[in-house]
């Protein structure tokens, strides 16, 4: 461990997301960005800047391909990986063989081989290895657990589960590195892995069998030529056919995007504003599972990235009532020309446009209907986003206690390294049934996890 008062922290990826773990740590006692790491000088000079910004001194930017003599001469202590998701693995094997703590944006990782690597390294070490899914944290998701766990509706037999991301918040999965599956593994990996990992949480059970479609029926180009959707470029930036289509991304137009994204591009080539109607796009964007759990429950589910409104319903049916929650993110979205900010194109830092409630009613059997009441943000993941920082890595002001209200759930919900497997082993059985039609055994995909 390291011999000063903070705890060295290196973030491995200095993207978008990876804002929230910067100033996080640096805003908390006992904790200090020492390293960076990133392909890209630009990025993590912009990290620098907000380090600079919350009074921490600079901390040292790392090259990739020297991660392991990184945590070793900057005397690492814990390390917060923020990268594509397909590299997860190769930051967070040599981290815990270096002794350290690694804190791992969802998904843990994208297919069962990594998977495997990582399961085997925390076995092999005995280190701690925790995947950031704030979703957990929400309040929202913390009164359902509790309402559950207590037999609200007695045994659960049955859940339905529907995601709706709308054609803002869908379609950026479209422009960006996610839209290859070899870098993200698909929507049933990178993004509904928030969402198996609640079903089991909320179960308190584990996945055992999955079979479902999925199809790109709406992106790529395709689809954008049926639908008469597709203007004749690759990227938005300097298009002139992008200037009106409401798909674009103007990178140029918000402060944030143009430092980690336009202006890193002579680092690495990566563009952030791709056409969502051009190739390649090798994911999908319209799934339906059926998912068997160990004790009996089943789940139906389906996720939709081009949908007019943002939001879910999730349903679950027991021996003794019905609980339902329904969730309006958005209610809607204006044809706008291009969007022009990083809270117009991403989910969760800010409240939506025309962001609509939340409801959670109890139906028992033999008795009305009961509204439960909420405590409801729609901005930080749904308050998800503090109370995990807290949980993580302390609390800003150690005597004001923790973020949000207390649900009378788990006070620390982290997730970790046998969860972030179960919730990738739903999606990748997923995939595995996409390509094949046949159902899939999660425990044949990750026997590790049992």
């Amino acid at each position: 461990m390291s011999r000063t008062p903070h705890l060295r922290a290196a973030v491995v990826g200095t993207g978008h997301r990876a804002q929230l773990f910067t100033r996080a740590l640096a805003a908390r006692p006992g904790h200090r960005v020492a390293a960076l790491c990133d392909t890209s000088p630009t990025r993590m000079a912009f990290h620098n800047r907000l380090l600079a910004e919350a009074g921490e001194p600079a901390a040292v930017q790392g090259e990739p391909d020297h991660f392991a003599r990184l945590l070793a001469e900057e005397d690492i202590d814990e390390v917060v990986v923020t990268t594509v998701d397909a590299a997860h693995d190769r930051y967070i094997v040599p981290a815990l063989r270096a002794g350290c703590r690694v804190v791992t944006e969802k998904p843990m990782t994208v297919d069962a081989d990594r998977c495997a690597r990582i399961l085997d390294t925390v076995r092999a070490t005995g280190n701690s290895l925790t995947v950031a899914f704030n979703y957990r944290f929400n309040p929202v998701h913390e009164k359902v657990r509790a309402l559950l766990a207590d037999g609200a509706v007695g045994e659960i037999l049955s859940v339905h589960f529907e995601w709706l991301l709308d054609t803002r918040h869908g379609a950026d999965y479209f422009r960006r590195w996610h839209r290859e599956k070899r870098h993200s593994g698909g929507l049933m990996v990178h993004k509904a892995s928030h969402h198996f990992d609640l079903v089991n949480w909320w179960l308190a059970d584990e996945p055992q069998e999955v079979f479902g479609y999925g199809r790109l029926g709406f992106y790529g180009p395709e689809a954008g030529a049926r639908h008469g959707l597709r203007r004749d470029y690759t990227r938005a930036h300097g298009a002139d056919p992008a200037a009106d289509d409401p798909f674009a991304l103007d990178l140029a137009a918000d402060d944030t995007l143009r430092s980690l994204y336009l202006d890193a591009e002579r680092d690495d080539g990566y563009l952030r504003d791709r056409n969502v109607f051009d190739g390649p796009v090798t994911i999908e964007d319209d799934m339906a599972l059926v998912v068997r759990h160990a004790r009996g429950a089943t789940m139906t589910y389906h996720l939709t990235a081009y949908s007019p409104w943002e939001g879910y319903r999730v349903m679950f049916n027991g021996s003794g009532g019905r609980l339902e929650l329904e969730v309006e993110e958005s209610g809607w979205q204006e044809p706008r020309t291009r969007i022009t900010s990083a809270s117009g194109a991403l989910h969760g830092d800010t409240a939506a446009d025309h962001a609509g409630g939340a409801r959670l009613t109890l139906r028992p059997l033999w008795q009305p209907p009961v509204d439960v009441p909420l405590v409801t943000a729609h901005e930080a993941h749904g308050g998800g986003d503090p109370r995990m920082l807290d949980a993580l890595f302390g609390p800003v002001d150690p005597g004001a206690g923790p973020a949000g209200e207390d649900t009378g759930a788990a006070t620390h919900p982290t997730a970790t390294e046998r969860d972030g497997a179960l919730a990738l082993g739903v999606g990748i059985a997923a995939n595995r049934c996409f390509e094949t039609g046949r159902p899939v055994r999660v425990r044949d995909l990750i026997p590790g996890a049992w």
